[in-house]
């Protein structure tokens, strides 16, 4: 194995959890209020793909999901405990029932590539709800996790000792996805600023 690799991935790893701690301790301040139903689908997806990702050969590039999905598991903890009188709209409830349904089908598919591929649809599927409420309640939310988030996942992409569609497929797909949160919390801002000078003026 290239020691590079063992490096890129433990900084993958450390950068995804380093990542997250401004974010609990904003969490458990009140600050920042994650949706609860969003980290309930990433931590289960995420702990899956990690052992397709490690059965696949992947190596230190799979350090980061794993850690990343007993973070996500845990925070989603937190939202349930300090976001109680969160609203959970319709769309939330149907982003939410899909994905439990669907995570069941990773293991009937017999296969790890459908799982990969179905499971990543699954955790895509769980940045709904979070990407509505960073647009309707923009602070509430950190653009920075997700953007330190899309780096942790291509520092992991190039830690993967072995290169294929399990490996890589899923860390890719979020590093995309990522960009949508600050952007979703960007427009958000600027519409709250928009309304704000309306009333001024009127």
């Amino acid at each position: 194995m290239e020691y590079y690799k063992e490096i890129l991935g433990l900084l993958a790893a450390v950068i995804g959890f380093a990542s997250l701690i401004p974010y609990i301790i904003n969490v458990l301040r009140g600050k920042i209020k994650p949706h609860m139903f969003s980290w309930i689908i990433w931590g289960t997806a995420t702990l899956i793909v990690f052992f397709a990702q490690w059965a696949e050969g992947g190596g230190p590039g799979a350090w980061q999901t794993g850690i990343g999905g007993c973070m996500s598991l845990f925070i989603a903890g937190l939202a349930y405990f300090k976001n109680p009188e969160l609203v959970i709209t319709k769309s939330d409830w149907l982003s939410f029932i899909a994905a439990l349904a669907a995570i069941p089908l990773w293991y009937l598919t017999n296969n790890p590539l459908w799982s990969v591929i179905l499971l990543t649809m699954i955790d895509v599927t769980g940045y709904f709800p979070t990407l509505r409420k960073a647009y309707t309640l923009p602070d509430e939310e950190s653009g920075g996790l997700f953007l330190l988030q899309t780096l942790k996942n291509w520092l992991g992409i190039a830690a993967m000792q072995h290169y294929s569609v399990v490996t890589i497929l899923f860390p890719a797909t979020l590093s995309l996805i990522n960009f949508l949160v600050p952007l979703c919390i960007y427009m958000g801002r600027r519409k709250k600023n928009s309304v704000a000078e309306e009333l001024e003026k009127s």
